[in-house]
């Protein structure tokens, strides 16, 4: 038999041939490219989608809770406390109003209440300048949680006046105090008169360190309570208590007076059970048996008589 040298002559003409292209056999037929381009492109989106399922998610930078608003157990009620304004801006933590109300309103939707409904809430505003618009909106968001808004707790004169206006109780901080109030240092200066010209309805009360002035009407059911003097320029039909650290020598006067009850430093009085005739302004200070009442005319005769007795000289300015 003679063997076929045709396939192997050709093999060596293929290899003489610089111009022929060589046959691999590891390279795929040109019919099976499309599929292996399409196995490499689902092999390095798979890569792609690996990678970032394995680079953690950047979580958002914590807020520093005292730029926020917080609710806090102080047994029988509960406080809001409201961050400083200018200590927010200092520390660059400040929220916006807007802001401000919608973290507080998300926080109170997604947590479990601690309270039971309809519970009082006394509001924290400390140095936080409000208006009666703001006040207004907190007591939304917190009547939607089922809870009061009673006090309001301030050492700014215009949130007590809009918190009055409003209908809620006041105390009116000095600048450097919180809701727990120490005793003030020996001769310490009273705060400045606080005045509030509007009536003060019934179940608001009003604490101020120092003198409280009111432009109309105390109605009964509300107090005044002033480390300072009292004075009413309208009707006191409210409890007034004055020198409340204890200062005897603090007065209330009113146009008319007819309180349910007087207090002056420890000593209590309530007016007479009988209507009143004539209502001229009146004075009642501390005697030597108790609160007196005297005619607010009488009153200054009488200290100015004090005063003579005392060596003062009297002039024509006097």
């Amino acid at each position: 038999m003679v063997p076929d040298d045709s396939a192997s002559l050709a093999i060596s003409e293929a290899a003489a041939d610089p111009d022929m292209p060589s046959v691999d056999a590891s390279t795929p037929a040109p019919s099976d490219m499309p599929e292996a381009a399409a196995q490499t492109n689902s092999e390095v989106s798979d890569a792609f989608e690996v990678a970032a399922d394995a680079a953690p998610p950047v979580p958002a930078p914590p807020i520093d809770p005292r730029t926020q608003l917080r609710l806090r157990n102080d047994g029988e009620h509960l406080v809001l406390l409201m961050p400083n304004g200018p200590q927010a801006e200092a520390e660059g933590g400040a929220l916006v109003w807007g802001e401000l109300l919608q973290h507080f309103k998300q926080r109170l939707n997604c947590s479990e209440p601690f309270w039971q409904p309809n519970t009082v809430v006394h509001l924290a505003a400390r140095d936080r300048l409000l208006d009666a618009r703001q006040l207004q909106a907190l007591e939304e968001i917190l009547t939607a949680a089922q809870l009061i808004l009673k006090r309001v707790a301030t050492s700014r004169r215009q949130t007590a006046m809009a918190a009055v206006a409003a209908g809620y109780s006041v105390d009116q901080l000095a600048a450097e105090d919180t809701l727990v109030q120490s005793p003030p240092a020996p001769g310490k200066p009273l705060a400045e008169p606080l005045y509030l010209q509007t009536t003060v309805r019934g179940g608001v009360e009003i604490r101020h360190p120092g003198t409280i002035v009111v432009l109309g009407d105390v109605n009964p059911g509300s107090s005044l309570v002033a480390e300072g003097d009292i004075l009413v320029w309208g009707r006191l039909r409210g409890m007034a208590h004055a020198g409340s650290r204890g200062d005897r020598s603090r007065c209330i006067m009113a146009l008319q007076m007819h309180p349910t009850q007087l207090r002056l430093a420890d000593l209590v009085a309530r007016a007479p059970d009988g209507p009143t005739g004539d209502y001229l302004p009146e004075v009642a200070y501390a005697g030597d048996n108790g609160i007196r009442i005297a005619q607010a005319q009488a009153f200054a005769q009488q200290h100015f008589n004090a005063t003579l007795e005392r060596g003062a000289q009297p002039t024509d300015a006097f």
